[in-house]
């Protein structure tokens, strides 16, 4: 991979917990639409239950998701939305 091409991956990184529907689906949603815009993305996806912090700090309230470090979306990836984000970052 050229230095070119990692700038232009989108990290994108989704606070999740075990057995957690929401996260499922926010993770092929922000599958597909980065297939679909064909954007390279960096999914990271983090047990928050394996961090006391970010347990505390997430909990409940997951999935939370990071698009290029910034905040983007709570509960649910809205795909228009995410598609915005990823063209903008990428």
């Amino acid at each position: 991979m050229s230095e070119m091409d990692a700038a232009e991956t989108v990290p994108v990184t989704v606070y999740t917990r075990e057995d957690c529907s929401l996260c499922e689906v926010a993770r092929e949603t922000i599958e597909e639409v980065s297939a679909d815009l064909d954007v390279a993305i960096d999914l990271d996806m983090v047990d928050v239950d394996e961090d006391p912090e970010l347990a505390e700090e997430y909990g409940e309230r997951v999935p939370y998701v990071l698009v290029d470090g910034h905040p983007a979306f709570k509960y649910e990836v809205d795909e228009r939305e995410l598609r915005l984000k990823l063209l903008a970052a990428s």
